[in-house]
């Protein structure tokens, strides 16, 4: 009888720790193996939640923590693959590269994370970083080979983009435009939603558009 109990007693304890293991748990932690420091939990960053702290290391090497960022003002985060057409696109145009400097010179600061794992297309090592990051304007790319904090933002296609605002909420998430495809001649012609994100951030209002269903090649996690 008292067996029987206890195996009960014990069901009903594991029941309440795998309950309460389905919710919204922080975890602090530091890896220098995967250079990345975040308080994650299983939780995916939706729209109109604060973006939990997160760091990864930068092409220098350093640390970068974006809570420290947002007091500066709005955040664009870019996902990167240097490999992926649709990312080229933008990039072999210069488009990416202006609407970093605009924006940038706006006050924004602008983040590209690559999550490619080691041996995936788009993985760079540190010195590859480095290169990449000299030939955009980017305020930093970031790496996360780990893929820790791409699954955070549930970023699944190249260039997926999001904007935070300076309360670190996400604002905006989605497509960089309106025109799918990698053919540059469609750019002058599609609507930036991250452009008009921003400046709905400056004029202090809602976003307008705050989600659209991202295009590109998959993240090589």
């Amino acid at each position: 009888m008292r067996t029987t109990l206890m195996k009960l007693l014990s069901g009903i304890i594991l029941g309440a720790v795998l309950a309460l293991g389905g919710t919204y748990v922080y975890k602090n932690y530091f890896c220098p193996c995967n250079n990345a420091m975040a308080e994650t939990g299983d939780k995916v960053v939706k729209l109109g939640e604060r973006v939990p702290q997160f760091a990864l290391k930068n092409q220098d090497g350093d640390m970068i923590d974006i809570m420290a960022l947002r007091e500066q003002g709005p955040i664009v985060v870019e996902w990167f693959n240097k490999d992926c057409p649709y990312v080229k696109k933008f990039y072999g145009a210069g488009e990416m590269q202006r609407l970093q400097k605009q924006e940038i010179d706006r006050g924004v600061t602008w983040l590209r994370v690559v999550s490619s794992a080691p041996g995936k297309q788009g993985y760079l090592t540190q010195e590859e970083a480095k290169a990449q990051h000299d030939a955009s304007n980017a305020s930093h790319t970031l790496l996360d080979p780990t893929g820790e904090v791409g699954r955070m933002f549930d970023a699944k296609t190249t260039p997926k983009m999001y904007v935070i605002n300076h309360d670190g909420v996400l604002v905006y998430s989605g497509a960089i435009d309106s025109i799918k495809g990698f053919d540059q001649a469609d750019i002058p012609n599609a609507t930036n939603y991250v452009v008009e994100a921003l400046y709905d951030l400056r004029e202090g209002r809602e976003v307008r558009t705050p989600q659209t269903t991202p295009y590109g090649s998959g993240v090589k996690y």
